[in-house]
Order: structure tokens, then C-alpha cells, then sequence
């Protein structure tokens, strides 16, 4: 169909254009929990899928419907992008979130099946032998019974406060002294795991039982010469986003998110959620004492936090696990024996986690911490692991006498806590703490290192798509660009100067950042494509990242599929965008890729007048996803690729192999739909691609010693 012009594209109405956002999200996580149904999956990944998706749900609630709900409460009459009002985007969120929590609970009995089938079981006290009931018994006295805190629910005992995504037993109890029932709440210690493994007898068979079956099974124990009239079982979910008003905050920042941190802890109720057992009078009753709505009570017809299936995790069972996978350390470091700046001084290096180690970059940061010739240390923090080495390091380096600067985000949604203590740990060790912009959150990913060299101080630098976080970087897909580029390490140090000192940059020489000029930048390079696609040359634009929601974005991208560009997109999450729309988006197609890695690096590449892939291509790493916060409140970076290594591994083996992919991809449809992607080609993980195939920057001499990895080869789709 011919491209429709610009007059023409606009017939669509706005609530044609543009997918909603949190019910774009929703469908996400829907293909996170049909991962658990991928018979591809082992077993037990599965019901990882399940954990991750019931945890990912769990966290919208708590957050973006809160959201939606107190803007709905403070009569904020506004419109969605897609043209819903408060009314109707509160409604239809809801909807569909109780119809993916009972998709989930669907799948766990499912899975349940097939765990029982292969020797992974989940039992009752019932079914437990006379000598395990004894050990059981010794186990709850020993090790549950000391935790225990029943509190009665009358005049003289208020309701206790049950914490955000706790879970809780509810009795109704007849002491027998006493004339009426009384409810008592038993909360189920935090401290202790939700599944008890029973000790096995000789073989393959991994048993566990519910911690809240073991104390219903011992509830004598606790409530002596006491009838149990009923029971229940519920979780509550709490308001937890923090919104600190910046006219609340007092001369200590810090001060003040430790203040809307403990604030967060008794937020209103979202959800209480109620198993399907517990008797209604009881539901009334928790919904009374919780002031919830008909709307925020949910009936579950399986498990209350859903969640906490991952501890069914058996690690003996490996039958029923993926492969372990070790990840490659780049070669080129130890050809010039562990020795980071000599290595990135020679060439540009990009490591691709999780199949290469994030030990590398470790290894950067503790190379400087011990190298007298490092002067300073200036690093972003925003996500780091609990036992840090990236914080180890820094502290060894500021108790060396180095200069180290850390701009820690006191915003990192869940982390608020963990990085005021890692920020205090660092200023305790002689290092400068600086926390950023009261309205801009600092997302950048960024090490400067300078150093004493025979022909002056020189600077390396290390650009990430990802946190200095080495747990996550083992099942995130992320890439960790190192150079010693003088005027990338130059902007880089005039966006640090920014963050500690307000001083805005007169100019970038290759960066972009946001919100200075990153989404300039983007309108720049998508009008290049348009104009080169009117001019009759070969237009194109990829694109890989987490979320696509940013409306003005989108409609540039409608304007270059109507003027011919051709635009590939990996999205792995929200996407408001509606490929495949004659006249509007014909030229756009978009595809997620959920498999047993988190796909989580941002990549762009435009075609530049040549045909992607090719040497011609401008390719960029972003910490940034196409999100208005992304590019209007946050420090985000994009850094051009220019070393020809880098741009073929970023652009022929990475993003090829992305677009390539059909055995984890899902297709987006006009009408917001998500379609498993099944054809005829040869079956293509990416995944197990980049397993199983070295990168190109990290290998050395290696690269001419040993056969490259096979060309890929992404077949160009009929127009």
C-alpha cells in the first residue's frame, strides 16, 4: 500500500493512535506468565516465570494503579494519551488486572500437576507419615512457634498493622473460658521461608510443606483448650510509591526519603487479597478493618502470594533447571595480563553481560582503587547489589586517599533504603556523596577514572545500559561499553560537573544526555531517516529497549513510516506505539523478545543512507528507554559507537540476532495483541546464540586464531 502523506495520516483520532500504557503493560507481563506454560522451559524455570510475573504484578499494584487511583482520588481530570478518562483507564486497569491474577493462580494449579508428576511436591500435614508429623512438630516448636505473635482484634486490641505484601492467617477462635468467638490475626513471620522442605528419603523426590500448614497443624500449640471455629488465609498489598513533594523537603535530603520511606510502610490498601477458603463473614470483617473497597478485594482460588513459588527452586533437581551457564571473561583483558587501561587504551571494548562476566567491570573499578596513578573516581550509583564489590571497591579506593565522587539516587524505587546506607558507608570511608536533582532522578550509568600518565592525566571511562549491580548482571542482558575517547570522557565529565555542581554544558561533543539534549538528539536522527527516505535512498531505523510509551516519539516515527523509513522495533515491555496501520505505520513493526534472560540493553541504529546492517550505520547504547521520564526528568546518556569492532558486535551480532529471533518473540498487532512468532525459518534463539558464540570486542588476537562466529543473517521482509 502506498504511503499515505501527512494530511492524510492525521485522520486517526487520538485513541487510534496510541496503546495505553499500563494495559500494554499488563499484556507483558501476560507473556511473562505464558513463558510458564512454554514447554520449552525446564520445569522448574517455569514456575519461575510464574514468581516473576506474580512479583511483577504485585509491584504494579503497589505503584502504578496507586498512582492511577490517587490522581482518580484528587479529581485530576485528565485524559490519558489513548483518550481514556480517569474513570475508564481505573476501570479497565482493574479489570484486567484481576483477570491476569486469576490467569496466574490458573497456571500455578497446572504446574502444581506437573511438579507433583516429577517428584517436586508441595504436601499436606495429611500426608505426611506419623514419623515426619513428629519431626514437624519438633520443627515448629524449635523453629516457628518462638516468632509467632497472635493478636486478638476487640475493644482493648486494635487491628495490627499487617505490612506491605505480608501475609497473614485470620481465626476465629472459642477459648474455653470464654463465652463469645473471637478473631485473632497470626501473622506469618517475614523471617522465615514460606516453604518448609521436609527431609527426604532416598531418592529424586524433593517434598516441601506451607508454612502456614504447619502452623495450622500446630495451632494447639499456640491456643491451648481452644476451638478453632474457622480459618483464613490473606495478603495485603499497600500504596508504595513515595511522592516527595519538593516543597516538603527540608534542608537534609536524605532526611526527608527516610521520612516518606517509613510513611511508604503504612500506605492505604490496594489489594487485600483473600483466599478462597476463608468464610465471608471473616472477608467483611478484614475489609472493615482495612477500609477497602468491593474493588480492592480479591478472592483467590489458589495461592496468596503467588510470588513466593521461586523457593520451590530445588537446586539438586538440575533435570529440571536450564544448563548453568558460566560466563566468558573478555580475552583481551588478560592479553595484556588483567590490565584494564592498557586493554582500553588499545581499542574500545564492549562486554555483553550476562554472557560475559560483570566482573570485568569490577575489575576496572578495583584496578583504580589500587593503582597509585588513579587520581579521582567519579561513578553513578543507582541499583547496586546487597554485598557490593563496586561499593567495596570505592571504599578501598577513598580510604587510599583517592578522590572518589558517587552520585547515589536516593529514587531507585525499592533501593531508597539500601542506598542511603551504601551512601553513608562511602562518606564514612572519605568519599564526596552527592545526590543529584530533587526533580530529576540520575538513571545514567557511569564510571570516569583519571590517571597519572607519562604524557598527562588521562581519562577511561565506562558507559552502561545497565546497573552496577553483579547479581542482576548475571540474568540481565546488558552491555558495559569501555573507552578512553577523549571527548566522550570530556562530555561525560561536563555531565558529571552538572549532576555535583548544576553546571549546565554550553555543548556535548558526541553524548546526548536528558534532559539536555538527548530527545533533540532523537528528533535529529529520525528526521535524517525522513529526509533520506524522501530523497529516494534507503532508509531505516532499529531500535531496542524496555518501553516505548513517549507520545511525541511515537508520532515521529509515524511521520517516518509514512515517508518510507523502515522501522524495526524490540520492545520488550510497554509499548503505546500501533505498528502495521495503512498510512500511519505500515513501515513499523514490533516484536518482544521473553526468554530465559532479561532483555534489558538499549540499542539504536540508523541506517544513515545505507541498508542496515552496514558499516555506515550511526549506532548508540542508551540508558534510556522512550519514556517522557526517561527523557524529560531523568540523567539518562547516549553514546555513540564509533570503533568498528563495537559498531559490528552492537549492530551484525546484537541486534540482528534480536530481530532474528523466533523462538522467544512475540509479534505486536495493530489492535494492541501479542502473537507468538511461528514460521517456517530455522528455529533462532538469541540466547542460546550468544551462549554458545564469542562476542567480537572482547576477543583479541583470539578473533583471528580461532573461526569467527557464523554471519547473521536476517531475512528482509516482503513490503
Amino acid at each position: 500500500m502506498p504511503n499515505l502523506n501527512l494530511v492524510e495520516q492525521k485522520t486517526y483520532q487520538t485513541e487510534q493512535r496510541l496503546l495505553n500504557r499500563e494495559l500494554s503493560w499488563l499484556a507483558f507481563n501476560r507473556r511473562v506468565l505464558e513463558e510458564a506454560e512454554n514447554l520449552n522451559h525446564p520445569l522448574l524455570e517455569r514456575v519461575r516465570f510464574l514468581a516473576i510475573s506474580a512479583s511483577n504484578l504485585d509491584e504494579f499494584i503497589v505503584v502504578r494503579i496507586a498512582g492511577i487511583e490517587a490522581q482518580h482520588q484528587a479529581h485530576v481530570n485528565v485524559t490519558t494519551d489513548d483518550g481514556l478518562t480517569p474513570d475508564q483507564h481505573l476501570r479497565l486497569v482493574n479489570e484486567e488486572t484481576s483477570r491476569l491474577m486469576l490467569e496466574q493462580q490458573v497456571a500455578w494449579l497446572k504446574l502444581r500437576a506437573e511438579l507433583t508428576k516429577a517428584d517436586v511436591k508441595l504436601v499436606t500435614p495429611e500426608e505426611l507419615t506419623e514419623g515426619e508429623k513428629a519431626w514437624l512438630d519438633e520443627y515448629f516448636l524449635s523453629g516457628v512457634y518462638p516468632v509467632l505473635t497472635p493478636m486478638a482484634v476487640d475493644p482493648a486490641h486494635p487491628f495490627p498493622f499487617i505490612p506491605n505484601g505480608g501475609v497473614a492467617l485470620a481465626l476465629m477462635l472459642k477459648p474455653e473460658r470464654r463465652k463469645d468467638a473471637l478473631i485473632v490475626i497470626l501473622p506469618l513471620p517475614t523471617q522465615l521461608d514460606r516453604f518448609v522442605r521436609i527431609p527426604s528419603h532416598s531418592g529424586p523426590e524433593v517434598r516441601f510443606i506451607a508454612l502456614e500448614h504447619v502452623i495450622a497443624a500446630n495451632l494447639h500449640h499456640l491456643f491451648p483448650a481452644t476451638e478453632i471455629l474457622d480459618i483464613g488465609q490473606f495478603q495485603v498489598l499497600r500504596d508504595s510509591e513515595i511522592r516527595l513533594a519538593e516543597t516538603s523537603i527540608d534542608t537534609d535530603l536524605v532526611r526527608s526519603f527516610e521520612s516518606a520511606i517509613k510513611s511508604r510502610y503504612r500506605g492505604a490498601v490496594m489489594r487485600l487479597v483473600v483466599a478462597n477458603t476463608m468464610p465471608h463473614d471473616m472477608r467483611l470483617f478484614l475489609a472493615d478493618q482495612l477500609d477497602v473497597t468491593p474493588t480492592r478485594l480479591v478472592v483467590s482460588g489458589g495461592m496468596v502470594r503467588l510470588s513466593d513459588v521461586k523457593q520451590l527452586i530445588a537446586a539438586e533437581r538440575a533435570d529440571l533447571l536450564y544448563t548453568p551457564y558460566q560466563p566468558r571473561f573478555p580475552e583481551r583483558i588478560r592479553e595484556f595480563d588483567g590490565d584494564c587501561f592498557a586493554a582500553i587504551s588499545h581499542k574500545d571494548i564492549i562486554v555483553h553481560h550476562p554472557y560475559e562476566s560483570f566482573d570485568v567491570v569490577v575489575q576496572f573499578i578495583r584496578q583504580a582503587a589500587n593503582d597509585p596513578n588513579v587520581i579521582a573516581i567519579k561513578q553513578t550509583l543507582y541499583r547496586t547489589s546487597k554485598d557490593s564489590p563496586v561499593i567495596k571497591a570505592l571504599i578501598e579506593a577513598a580510604e587510599a586517599g583517592k578522590s572518589v565522587t558517587a552520585m547515589v539516587e536516593l529514587k531507585a524505587r525499592f533501593d531508597e533504603e539500601a542506598n542511603i546506607r551504601w551512601a553513608r558507608d562511602l562518606e564514612k570511608a572519605g568519599a564526596q556523596i552527592v545526590f543529584g536533582f530533587v526533580e530529576l532522578k540520575t538513571h545514567a550509568k557511569m564510571t570516569l577514572i583519571i590517571r597519572k600518565e607519562n604524557t598527562g592525566l588521562k581519562t577511561y571511562a565506562h558507559f552502561g545500559t545497565g546497573n552496577y549491580h553483579s547479581e542482576t548482571a548475571r540474568v540481565y542482558t546488558d552491555l558495559s561499553f569501555f573507552t578512553c575517547d577523549p571527548a566522550l570522557c570530556s562530555d561525560a565529565a561536563a555531565l558529571f560537573n552538572y549532576m555535583t555542581g548544576y553546571a549546565t554544558p554550553s555543548s556535548f561533543k558526541k553524548l546526548a544526555a536528558a534532559p539536555l539534549t538527548l530527545r533533540a538528539r532523537l528528533y535529529e536522527l529520525i528526521d535524517r531517516e525522513i529526509a533520506l527516505a524522501r530523497a529516494g535512498q534507503p532508509a531505516q531505523i532499529w531500535a531496542k529497549m524496555n518501553a516505548l510509551v513517549d507520545a511525541a516519539i511515537i508520532e515521529k516515527l509515524y511521520e517516518a513510516s509514512a515517508a518510507g523509513v523502515q522501522i524495526d522495533l524490540v520492545v520488550r515491555g510497554a509499548c503505546c506505539l500501533r505498528p502495521g496501520l495503512p498510512g500511519l505505520s505500515d513501515n513499523i513493526r514490533v516484536k518482544s523478545l521473553i526468554g530465559r534472560f532479561l532483555e534489558h540493553s538499549r540499542i539504536l541504529a540508523f541506517g544513515n543512507g545505507a541498508a542496515l546492517p552496514s558499516e555506515q550505520a550511526l549506532v548508540f547504547l542508551s540508558s534510556a528507554d522512550w519514556m517522557p521520564r526517561n527523557l524529560d526528568r531523568r540523567i539518562e546518556t547516549l553514546v555513540p559507537i564509533e570503533n568498528l569492532t563495537v559498531h559490528q558486535q552492537v549492530l551484525d551480532q546484537i541486534l540482528v540476532a534480536n530481530l532474528k529471533d523466533n523462538r522467544h518473540s512475540w509479534e505486536l498487532r495493530a489492535d494492541g495483541t501479542y502473537h507468538r512468532i511461528h514460521n517456517d525459518d530455522e528455529p533462532f534463539s538469541a540466547h542460546d546464540y550468544f551462549m554458545t558464540n564469542p562476542s567480537l570486542s572482547g576477543r583479541g588476537t583470539m578473533l583471528t586464531k580461532q573461526p569467527k562466529p557464523p554471519k547473521l543473517i536476517l531475512k528482509r521482509r516482503k513490503e
